[in-house]
């Protein structure tokens, strides 16, 4: 019998050519689109790359289930001076959690998306290594995947060029081979999270003061959830210099400002770890990491404490490290895990 593999059918090219790498390999796909939220619906786009492909199409309504792990997360987080990062979350709790639950139920064995990273199998364990494009790689997204998760998940897009991807899509006369990719928070079409967070719950947003770091006054912000560390526009002050965000407080409804120099730093600390080749950093480990999808990777230090978190300390010091963002660590290609930056010192 074929193997069956639910794909994450979004519509765009990566998933439908994936949808189609599968079937050319001789596995049983069926389509499943996840409804996220109620501001963007591309069930139909999805329905129509099945229907070209000839495979079944499910929508799975998990709007509920969106709303609770990465839509109030993100609000939250906004709210606690922190700068969230919804893809990776959304990745651990519904694309690669919830989901997997909702393909076994349909009878599917893996589920499958059009992530550019590849999945391998070294001596009963799985491991996740960088794309064949480099410039595509999105490892960075899927740090926080288990053992239990990856075994059960396929990523053909892994092995192939986006240009490569592209040309595929065409060969097979699919009307998305030339679909600009979108590059905001999909729950967020005109990209404005502030607004978005605002609207969301309107009582949590205050006016409050930019404050230099000794604490006086420069002027009147409009709510943290509109900055983040490094950002210098959009402040709406004229102090004669330009000022950069250096720190976020929350408990006074304040925002710091300072130069630029004041956001480079080198040591953090991330909680809610998960590491991918081994279950425990036994060792201080040299490796590379990120501090954010963008940046190239740089060398670091990283060592377990007492209570499970992980202090990393980067041999160059970085530009604007954020709380709530995910900090990932890698040995060349292979992706050892990461966390999310809960203290920067």
């Amino acid at each position: 019998m074929k193997k069956k593999v639910a794909i994450g059918l979004s519509g765009g090219v990566d998933s439908s050519v994936a949808a189609y790498l599968l079937k050319q390999k001789g596995y049983d796909v069926i389509g499943v689109t996840l409804r996220l939220c109620s501001e963007v619906d591309i069930s139909d786009d999805a329905k129509k790359v099945a229907e070209k492909l000839n495979i079944p199409h499910y929508v799975i309504d998990l709007r509920d289930e969106f709303k609770k792990y990465v839509i109030d997360n993100f609000a939250n987080e906004y709210l606690s001076g922190r700068t969230p990062n919804p893809c990776a979350v959304c990745n651990k709790h519904i694309k690669f959690g919830i989901m997997l639950d909702k393909a076994k139920e349909l009878g599917a064995e893996y589920i499958a998306t059009g992530h550019y990273a590849r999945i391998e199998e070294h001596n009963g364990r799985y491991i996740l290594v960088a794309a064949e494009d480099q410039r595509k790689d999105q490892t960075y997204m899927l740090y926080s995947l288990s053992q239990e998760i990856l075994k059960h998940v396929l990523m053909p897009c892994g092995e192939y060029s986006k240009s490569k991807i592209r040309e595929i899509a065409k060969k097979i006369g699919l009307e998305v081979h030339d679909k600009k990719e979108s590059m905001e928070i999909c729950f967020i079409p005109d990209n404005d999270h502030g607004k978005y967070i605002e609207k969301l719950i309107p009582t949590h947003v205050e006016n409050g003061n930019f404050v230099d770091e000794n604490g006086k006054v420069v002027g009147k912000h409009k709510g943290i959830i509109y900055y983040t560390i490094g950002q210098r526009k959009g402040l709406g002050l004229a102090l004669g210099e330009p000022v950069f965000v250096i720190d976020i407080r929350p408990e006074t409804n304040e925002v710091v400002i300072g130069k630029e120099e004041e956001i480079f730093k080198t040591t953090l600390i991330a909680k809610d770890v998960n590491f991918i080749p081994f279950d425990k950093l036994e060792n201080p480990m040299e490796v590379e990491a990120k501090i954010r999808y963008s940046t190239s990777k740089s060398k670091a230090t990283i060592n377990m404490l007492n209570d499970g978190r992980v202090k990393v300390e980067f041999e160059d010091k970085q530009r604007a490290i954020t709380k709530g963002q995910c900090v990932v660590f890698y040995s060349k290609d292979l992706l050892l895990g990461g966390g999310t930056i809960d203290e920067i010192i």
